[in-house]
């Protein structure tokens, strides 16, 4: 394969390119779901093809396929050149591509067991343990355990002469019970929710998420839900577990820190977004306790990696510095066309996608207080764990979260279950009210496993690392209780 692409490459510099590269990717994913004591399916899928990027007259090309023969990709290679150039002919504005050096290095994610060699039996062995540990008490309806694991290599060429190569191992697990009884419905989930919490690692990692013992903690969390007060309606201290802190960053500062989005690239899916070039290094995103940073090069991380999928190397890069908005994800084209730094954040979810801004490992800094002190000086709030559901607007400022479970927090300590709570807020409000963040001690990377963007969509893995965190006067309400408006 390596001498298809070499070859590839000198063939597209003959055709005059001003720039090329290609992606051979070839990947492995198997999964596994138990449901109700029962296998209820296993698949294992293997892809790859290469992917052809191509850069002329200002405009860009993108061929792909799946057969690994010379005359394929040559051919394929020549439909991204044609296709740059009629991009070219048409497209008023004319973006340029940086060059740079040339990067030969190769790069491994760290494991100690390949999950790809354990025998299926154990894996379904521990899955349908679990999931009888769930069905162990009556209300509880619906068990569902499972494993995911995905094994990715990748080779990249470009007609600057870079020629990396990468190889990615990841694992994850899950577990969900849907309990029901007194006229209700309630879901709980371990150790995160929408289905699994990955990580750059081997089995040994889904064997340290001990989901039995999970199993045992929200099977009684989610039956206590059914008798469970509502979440009040009012404004008070919140406090974030890890896992929703997650996605809290993950929808108000990842996607809104996109530079494409400037570019008018995603409107039409995902919408723009309200940090604009203006604000850069002046707006007060958030509290000075609030600092948020890409970091791809975290071991363990979901989205971690040696290089993004243009040849850039991972470094870290702060979005927000002392509660002050300071950088963006990056591409070198976008970098260059703003004239800023590239923080590297190009990533295509397979060979047959082209590459766009990705998140990488965007995560908060944790701060001095332990979360047991954090509780202790709030008079009333209330403390909410495990994404739910979430809305926010096209500009990633006005959004609102429900988590599947809180707890009502009286003079320092956590008092009674609350179910259906919801909180809303707008982004640099709800960031500017942060008044304390956990320490290093219960800070942990999550990961967020089906983050979608682009037409055609690409689903990406991507992490987070995050402590628990308070915020002063924020709005809660129950999710079940609809709003009614009176007439003035």
């Amino acid at each position: 394969m390596k001498t298809l692409l070499s070859k590839t490459i000198k063939h597209l510099k003959k055709s005059g390119v001003d720039y090329a590269d290609l992606r051979y990717i070839t990947s492995t994913h198997e999964a596994i779901l138990v449901e109700n004591n029962q296998v209820k399916s296993i698949s294992f899928d293997v892809d790859e093809g290469v992917g052809v990027r191509v850069f002329s007259k200002g405009s860009w090309g993108f061929a792909c396929t799946p057969k690994l023969t010379w005359d394929q990709i040559k051919s394929t290679a020549d439909v991204a050149l044609a296709i740059a150039r009629s991009c070219s002919s048409i497209n008023k504005k004319k973006y340029k591509f940086p060059s740079g050096s040339p990067i030969k290095a190769n790069f491994k994610s760290p494991f100690e067991i390949d999950p790809f060699t354990i025998p299926l039996e154990k894996k379904l062995d521990y899955l349908l343990w679990a999931s009888q540990e769930l069905k162990s008490h009556p209300n509880i309806k619906t068990a569902i355990s499972g494993f995911d694991f995905f094994k990715t290599n990748k080779l990249f060429f470009n007609t600057e002469g870079s020629e990396i190569s990468q190889k990615i191992l990841e694992s994850g697990g899950h577990i969900e019970a849907i309990a029901t009884g007194a006229g209700d419905v309630q879901k709980r989930s371990y150790p995160s929710s929408h289905h699994c919490e990955l990580a750059q690692a081997g089995y040994e990692y889904v064997k340290a998420l001990d989901l039995v013992g999970g199993a045992r903690k929200i099977r009684k969390e989610a039956v206590s839900l059914l008798r469970a007060k509502e979440c009040p309606n009012k404004k008070t201290t919140l406090i974030l577990d890890g896992s929703q802190m997650a996605l809290q960053i993950h929808e108000s500062c990842g996607h809104p820190a996109e530079l494409d989005r400037l570019l008018g690239r995603e409107i039409s899916l995902a919408g723009d977004s309200f940090l604009t070039l203006e604000k850069l290094n002046k707006f007060k995103y958030g509290s000075k306790l609030v600092n948020i940073y890409s970091d791809p090069t975290i071991e363990g991380g979901a989205g971690s990696f040696g290089y993004d999928d243009e040849g850039t190397p991972a470094k870290k890069a702060y979005l927000v510095k002392d509660g002050i908005f300071t950088g963006y994800l990056t591409s070198k084209e976008t970098a260059a066309h703003f004239d800023i730094e590239n923080t590297g954040c190009m990533r295509a979810s397979g060979w047959n996608r082209t590459p766009l801004i990705r998140m990488t490992n965007i995560n908060i800094e944790p701060q001095d207080a332990t979360l047991e002190e954090l509780i202790k000086e709030v008079r009333n709030g209330v403390f909410m764990s495990t994404n739910k559901s979430w809305s926010i607007d096209e500009k990633r400022l006005n959004f609102q979260f429900s988590t599947e479970i809180a707890w009502e927090i009286k003079n320092g300590e956590l008092t009674q279950v609350l179910k259906n709570p919801l909180y809303a807020s707008t982004t640099p409000i709800f960031w500017n009210s942060c008044s304390g963040i956990s320490n290093k001690d219960h800070w942990r990377m999550w990961s967020v496993s089906d983050c979608g963007k682009g037409e055609p969509m690409q689903t990406m893995h991507v992490g987070h690392g995050t402590a628990p965190a308070r915020f002063e006067n924020i709005q809660v309400r129950s999710a079940a209780k609809r709003l009614v408006k009176k007439n003035p």
